[in-house]
């Protein structure tokens, strides 16, 4: 009996099981390979070692340009969309009759926030004869290149990313949801303000929901493609020319696949370190209930 529920088990989850090891686990393994070969889209190539890593470190010139603004795009964008999803999940955490809706309509962006179609919209926003310069206009103030000035334009696509607070505000929300309100009263006895309770008892019991946020959040920014691809296109003067959209014009620009793979390794690479970091940095600043540490 065993044996026959273990067969229709995995029968039942044999097709996501074919899919992963086929488009998940195949493509990984073949990437990795392709990393060491000089191998293009439409030829398989000859092993060629560490040349396309060695290649990367010492003769492309905007290899290292592209790391340095996708660890500036992430320090921009993470902090502020985590901010500001705290900052909403706070204002929901208030009674109000109609609450239920203003999670619904705060949590559409994440939906949307991240198709090809909502990234086109934002350039027309963006644009020098946009729709926010048009605003600006209507206040007297000077119109701002936001996507042709090299020093707003990447602060001008993180936007878009922070606009995609969806996801970490509903985490925060039911973090809020789990702090006992005893403590705010007892914190009100005792004479403490709002912003008091804030940082002495909110922030400290959310740190765990913070930390899972600061990590996938941090994964999804490294990986950022895009914006950077249909709003800039990596301009202007490559101010916002990202990792990932280097990695995409290598192997579909340029045709070589093997070097785009190692790229996509290196970026791997890169994610992994600092997941690591941050898991070793939150030992000091993540406190559970239990007193465990991640």
């Amino acid at each position: 009996m065993n044996r026959r529920n273990a067969l229709w088990g995995l029968l039942f989850v044999s097709p996501w099981i074919v899919g992963f090891l086929w488009f998940q686990f195949y493509p990984l393994i073949l990437s990795f390979y392709y990393s060491f070969t000089d191998s293009t889209v439409v030829k398989p190539g000859k092993f060629i070692g560490f040349g396309n890593y060695v290649k990367m470190i010492s003769s492309d010139k905007d290899f290292l340009p592209s790391i340095k603004v996708t660890i500036l795009y992430s320090l921009i964008s993470v902090p502020v969309k985590l901010a500001f999803a705290l900052f909403i999940a706070i204002i929901l955490n208030m009674k109000s009759r109609a609450v239920n809706w203003y999670r619904t309509v705060y949590y559409l962006p994440s939906i949307l926030g991240g198709s090809v179609a909502i990234s086109i919209l934002w350039r027309f926003l963006f644009m020098k004869e946009g729709v926010i310069n048009q605003m600006l206009s209507y206040v007297h103030l000077p119109p701002v290149n936001w996507l042709g000035s090299p020093k707003v334009a990447l602060g001008t696509i993180s936007l878009l990313v922070v606009w995609q607070f969806g996801s970490s505000m509903v985490l925060f929300l039911a973090g809020l949801k789990q702090i006992p309100g005893e403590l705010y009263e007892a914190a009100r006895v005792d004479g403490a303000g709002r912003m008091r309770m804030l940082w002495t008892i909110t922030v400290p019991l959310l740190t765990p929901i913070i930390f899972f946020n600061l990590v996938m959040q941090t994964i999804n920014a490294l990986q950022e493609f895009t914006a950077a691809f249909v709003v800039t296109n990596g301009g202007p003067l490559k101010s916002t020319y990202l990792l990932g959209l280097k990695i995409y014009d290598e192997a579909f620009q340029n045709m070589k696949m093997g070097y785009s793979s190692a790229l996509s390794w290196f970026l791997f690479a890169m994610i992994l370190v600092l997941t690591l970091f941050i898991f070793r940095s939150a030992r000091s600043w993540v406190h559970y209930e239990d007193g465990g540490k991640p």
